[in-house]
């Protein structure tokens, strides 16, 4: 594995057994074998050309909707949030928007832009990288319907152009080219659509008031089964401010769990399989949980 500083024109910051639980919304997890900033798309690409090609790479972006267990991540993390800023509209109908720009962003831009409907953006926790990986949503709007196009790296540092035939989207779920990573997207709105900023307003005040927001959480870490709400569901099943360890089903919402106190990934993932177990058992009901969940557990 080839070390940045041994890579000719590799400029960024390379750390070597960063605890990633600096860097994830739930303040917990391991430490990553290297954790590399980019300065430039250009620094990026001439780091990852210099890595063997069976290094495990790992894509970093503000840590929301990330468990990254007790032992680590092996291989390097990549976190080019910071140089993944631009935001630009294209046309009359588009705008590009890079992986680091945080979704409420995106969202009060286009509002200021006149283009909607893209108040629905506000409601997402994390940046526009995250809600391209994995179809992020909220409020009835999902991301890839206003997808246009998006432009990736390789692991050998190589960029591409994607159109959404390329990848196969469905709830929560985004999969295409192996081995590649979003590094920005074009969204397209309606022409006869006015955005309201009043309305996004009001979608952050509900979360304000139903979510518990300020606590080391990953936002909704279940989704939704077809018809009903996990919330529901596992607050039926009475396991609002239930604990494992420093971990704890929010007694505001119970599809989130909180780090109440010091929790360590292993009581997080811990709760989340009993949550996941009890409402089966009482409601046969399958849970899927939209968190990811990374790396090797504590031996």
């Amino acid at each position: 594995m080839m070390a940045a500083e041994r890579v000719p024109g590799v400029h960024g910051e390379l750390r070597y057994d960063e605890p990633m639980s600096r860097h994830t919304s739930w303040r917990a997890g391991g430490p990553a074998d290297m954790f590399f900033i980019p300065v430039s798309i250009d620094d990026l690409s001439l780091f990852l050309a210099g890595l063997d090609g069976d290094t495990p790479i790992f894509w970093h972006g503000v840590g929301t909707n990330l468990l990254v267990r007790d032992g680590g991540l092996r291989g390097v993390v990549i976190s080019a949030t910071k140089i993944l800023r631009q935001l630009e509209q294209v046309d009359e109908h588009k705008v590009r928007a890079g992986a680091g720009v945080p979704c409420t962003q995106l969202a009060r831009q286009c509002i200021r832009w006149g283009l909607g409907p893209s108040e629905f953006f506000a409601g997402i926790p994390g940046t526009v990288g995250g809600a391209l990986a994995m179809n992020a949503g909220a409020h009835g709007g999902e991301t890839w319907e206003r997808v246009e196009s998006v432009r990736t790296i390789d692991h050998s540092g190589e960029i591409h152009e994607r159109a959404p035939a390329d990848y196969r989207v469905g709830y929560r779920s985004v999969a295409g080219p192996a081995n590649e990573w979003f590094i920005e997207g074009t969204f397209r709105f309606e022409p006869d659509v006015v955005p309201s900023m009043e309305t996004m307003q009001t979608m952050l005040e509900r979360r304000k008031t139903t979510q518990p927001l300020g606590l080391p959480s990953c936002g909704s870490v279940f989704r939704n089964p077809e018809g009903d709400y996990s919330a529901r569901l596992i607050e039926a099943a009475g396991l609002k401010g239930h604990r494992i360890g420093g971990a704890e089903v929010s007694t505001k919402h119970a599809n989130f769990i909180i780090n109440r106190d010091n929790a360590s990934a292993t009581d997080i993932e811990a709760l989340i399989e009993h949550v996941r177990r009890t409402v089966f058992d009482v409601h046969g009901v399958e849970l899927v949980h939209e968190v990811r969940i990374v790396g090797e557990a504590l031996a």
